[in-house]
């Protein structure tokens, strides 16, 4: 494994002198990308689902982006000052930029997008701005926010896919989830959206009135929807497609691809997301209310073994829902579930779900989030890990639609994989899977687990309004010993995402990458065999 990481370095490092033996092919001026699965939608504002976000991320342009040491870069936001009390925070937003149809983008735009969307809709920022009681916006290109008590997390959330601004003059007094906009979408970013042919393709072309006149250098970027992994290990092997993120090829295939001169492997570029997967456990179920139940399973699955055997060492076990890779909140004294059969088998007679005749306890149902044969293997995984303990374990696959409506909106299931990104605070990407207001509205990627705890619930509020580090980080803490004693959700894995590009590609490396845009991407003369 260690050899794989060091030869991703060399080739990104190499990657300028791999055409000397090669004729040259003229640069092209259009990008083909891989989205998979297909997006449910085109606007990140209302979903944080990421292949919305892949796409979303060169349509809209955020407040910030944000550089691999996670500080924000300006974006439609200039400049921007914290008030020494922290209860307000002021943007400067740039001038000149308009929407896609021509109108003016302003702070209106901002203060009703927070006000409508990021607070009432947006399953992660309904906790990230939940301190912010007004925005201000006293000219066209300031917008002031007012909080309750200070929120250190907001700055960590302010790009194209942490809080994407929506055009207030094509979303107000609409049905915001079902406005035609959001499949499409009007933005301010360096693509406009053209077409969107389902199951097929969606086309982005150049943006030519962009705030940033020399760009972008790309005429056009078009997304391609490949469901099967061996057709996209193909697609870019052939030079079909220069781009695709999320690990887009089956994980054996990543050192083979790898090797090509023509093909690079990078690892940057997700680290404001530190991903981790888990499994929500339905704790309104008959067998999973029992958190002997629930304790008994974690220690049924042996994790280092997924981590090798189904992800290939691109993920290490998981001990807590806030990652390692946050050192200063991740907690290493939390309770733990190691592997240990003989205690599963306990903790389930304690419960009175003793074997029957035939070997079996009882079935559950596992619902994987559709995003690769990674999380179905991981499904199959388990249900070979529970069988050994007496359970019974029906994995079942679907489309995203289907995944989200079943598990978030009829909460008809009994376990169901997927990963969150934790991002650099855990206020943003962790809390939302144990804070119970979220139960019941039917909002993907919140709490599905139905978990309620009024000092969990407690903790999530304090830990928004307050400033001081060593204190966040004492309740941070406190809130992992409690849920991973509850265990509501079983961290699984922390996972290490990877990118495959053409290596005559070229761009810069940005913190968020993953969701940002092409604006500054280009492609160099194509090497090609003589």
């Amino acid at each position: 494994m260690k050899a794989i990481w060091l030869r991703f370095g060399a080739l990104a490092a190499a990657v300028c002198t791999t055409g000397a033996a090669f004729a040259q092919v003229e640069a092209s001026k259009s990008l083909t990308a891989i989205v998979q699965p297909e997006p449910v939608s085109l606007t990140a504002a209302l979903t944080t689902a990421a292949p919305t976000g892949v796409v979303s991320g060169s349509i809209f342009d955020g407040l910030v982006d944000y550089g691999t040491d996670l500080k924000p870069i300006p974006a439609l936001a200039e400049r921007w000052e914290v008030a020494p009390d922290g209860l307000s925070i002021t943007f400067h937003l740039r001038r000149g930029v308009t929407w896609h149809d021509g109108k003016p983008f302003t702070s209106a735009d901002v203060k009703w997008t927070l006000e409508n969307v990021w607070q009432k809709i947006h399953p992660r920022n309904q906790v990230t701005f939940a301190k912010v009681t007004r925005v201000d916006t006293p000219d066209d290109w300031t917008a002031i926010l007012r909080l309750s008590q200070p929120s250190v997390a907001i700055l960590s959330s302010v790009n194209s896919n942490g809080a994407q601004v929506l055009p207030k003059h094509l979303y107000e007094g609409t049905d915001i989830l079902n406005n035609p906009h959001n499949n499409k979408p009007i933005g301010t970013g360096p693509f406009v959206f053209k077409e969107w042919s389902r199951g097929s393709h969606i086309v982005l072309e150049r943006n030519p009135n962009y705030w940033d006149k020399t760009k972008p250098y790309l005429d056009r970027v078009i997304f391609k929807v490949i469901p099967d992994a061996a057709a996209r290990s193909a697609a870019l092997e052939k030079g079909e497609v220069q781009y695709a993120v999320f690990s887009p090829v089956p994980l054996r295939d990543a050192e083979r691809l790898s090797k090509s001169p023509n093909l690079r492997v990078e690892t940057r570029g997700y680290e404001w997301l530190s991903p981790w997967l888990f499994a929500d456990f339905n704790v309104d179920r008959p067998f999973l209310k029992d958190v002997r139940v629930r304790r008994a399973l974690a220690h049924a699955i042996d994790l280092s073994a997924l981590a090798k055997v189904v992800w290939y060492g691109f993920a290490v076990p998981a001990t807590s829902p806030v990652p390692s890779t946050l050192p200063d909140f991740h907690d290493r004294e939390a309770p733990k579930y190691p592997l240990d059969l003989k205690r599963a088998e306990a903790l389930l007679d304690e419960a009175g779900l003793k074997r029957k005749a035939d070997g079996t306890r009882f079935a559950l149902s596992l619902d994987y989030i559709p995003y690769g044969d990674d999380y179905k293997r991981t499904g199959e995984f388990i249900k070979a890990s529970l069988k050994r303990v007496g359970i019974d374990v029906n994995v079942r696959g679907q489309d995203t639609a289907a995944y989200t409506r079943r598990v978030y909106g009829d909460r008809d299931f009994d376990i169901a994989i997927t990963w969150f990104a934790a991002f650099s605070d855990p206020q943003v990407g962790v809390t939302r899977a144990y804070w119970s207001d979220s139960i019941g509205k039917n909002v993907p990627w919140t709490n599905a687990s139905g978990y309620r705890n009024p000092t969990v619930d407690k903790i999530i509020a304090d830990v928004q309004g307050e400033p001081d580090p060593a204190k966040r980080i004492a309740l941070f803490k406190q809130f992992q010993r409690i849920v991973l004693g509850d265990l509501p959700t079983l961290p699984l894995l922390e996972l290490k995402f990877f990118t495959v590009e053409a290596a005559n590609l070229r761009h810069p490396i940005t913190g968020d990458q993953v969701y940002g845009s092409f604006r500054d991407f280009t492609i160099d003369a194509r090497p090609r065999s003589n």
